[in-house]
């Protein structure tokens, strides 16, 4: 999974680390046990590493426990969560699909930032009231605030982050289409990228500060995933109310299972040099199976004309298939998650419809585009 180490379960749900996260779990050590070495001199170096160590896993555990809020609250309504996983910006709960209703969307969204107003209100609490003292009231003040900032942060209206969900949630609530409101938040978030990165250019241009730097890079990473999150839905928009036989391929490569494969090659393979593979069919009209050019070099040429294409082919189980009016965009993410080139599309009774090809579904894009451009 994009070199990620899979490390357990939370909950059932698979839980991942990226190599990033040992960078930035490094650093945050450092920063933490450098600020108690500094502030409680007593501690001596190496309990000073432990308790920043201790203090970064603990902001950590915060992050996952953020993303348990959202995976929760999908969970209830019935969408699998896929996995969890930490890397150098914090936390990603991977979903099986989104909220049906934008109220759902809107309560998955913001349960992950109410977990961390509620953790900051539990460190603070305790903070009051067992009156720590020491290293242990300086851990739970970064805690407190730590957990603050991370709902606060996460509440910035703008994709990816939470508070693009909530926005995205209230403009599909406002203008009933889920797309309008992911390519809003997306616009929104590619513009707090554009505030982030000028945030830390700035000082290093004007004084040579690296202060803000990692602002550099938290604009970045916003404005990749804001992009390419409203590019993705302007695609899922265009290919909403098509169906798999809306991208049939015209004039699919198709044959008769009783062909004999003399006819076969001299009919269709000379004649349709651009296929290398073509669906066959029943007299009924009824997808059978697979034959491809390579077969045919399975059987010596003297008793192609004895031979008929059923006896060569590769039968339908073998085939991946889709029902004709199964959504295309359900159908795109078959083809990219099976890594597939071409579906057979069937009717609910096995005719055959054609062949589907990715590059069909991508030139009707195009051509849906250039006569909708927005």
């Amino acid at each position: 999974m994009n070199g990620t180490i899979r490390v357990g379960n939370l909950f059932g749900i698979p839980f991942y680390i990226h190599p990033s996260w040992f960078l930035i779990l490094f650093l945050v050590t450092l920063s933490y046990s450098s600020g108690l070495g500094a502030q409680f001199p007593e501690l001596g170096g190496g309990l000073a590493v432990i308790l920043g160590l201790f203090t970064a896993l603990l902001l950590f555990s915060s992050v996952v426990a953020h993303e348990l809020g959202h995976s929760f609250v999908a969970l209830r309504q019935g969408i699998d969560v896929k996995s969890i996983t930490l890397f150098i910006f914090g936390g990603l709960a991977s979903l099986e699909r989104e909220s049906k209703t934008p109220a759902e969307a809107f309560w998955v969204a913001v349960a992950g930032p109410l977990v961390s107003l509620i953790l900051f209100a539990i460190f603070t609490v305790i903070g009051f009231l067992a009156v720590p003292t020491g290293p242990l009231a300086a851990i739970l003040g970064v805690l407190a605030y730590i957990n603050l900032a991370l709902a606060l942060f996460n509440l910035i209206p703008g994709l990816p982050l939470d508070g693009g969900n909530i926005l995205k949630a209230i403009v599909w609530k406002v203008t009933g289409n889920p797309y309008k409101g992911v390519v809003f938040a997306g616009r929104v978030g590619q513009i707090f990228g554009w505030v982030a990165i000028a945030s830390g250019l700035l000082p290093l241009l004007l004084s040579g500060s690296f202060a803000n730097f990692w602002n550099v890079l938290v604009g970045f990473f916003l404005l990749q995933n804001a992009g390419n999150v409203a590019q993705f839905a302007r695609v899922q928009e265009q290919l909403t109310g098509l169906t798999a036989a809306d991208a049939v391929t015209l004039d699919s490569p198709i044959v008769s299972a009783h062909l004999s494969l003399r006819e076969f090659a001299d009919e269709r393979i000379l004649n349709q040099q651009n296929w290398s593979r073509f669906l066959v069919t029943d007299e009924s009209g009824q997808l059978v199976g697979a034959v491809s050019v390579q077969d045919l070099r399975t059987v010596s040429p003297a008793v192609w004309t004895e031979t008929q294409v059923q006896e060569v082919m590769r039968p339908v189980e073998q085939l991946t298939t889709v029902e004709s009016d199964k959504p295309l965009l359900e159908v795109a993410q078959l083809l990219e998650q099976q890594k597939l080139s071409t579906l057979a599309v069937i009717r609910n009774n096995g005719i055959l419809v054609g062949l589907l090809e990715k590059a069909s579904i991508i030139n009707l894009l195009q051509r849906r585009v250039q006569a909708n451009p927005t």
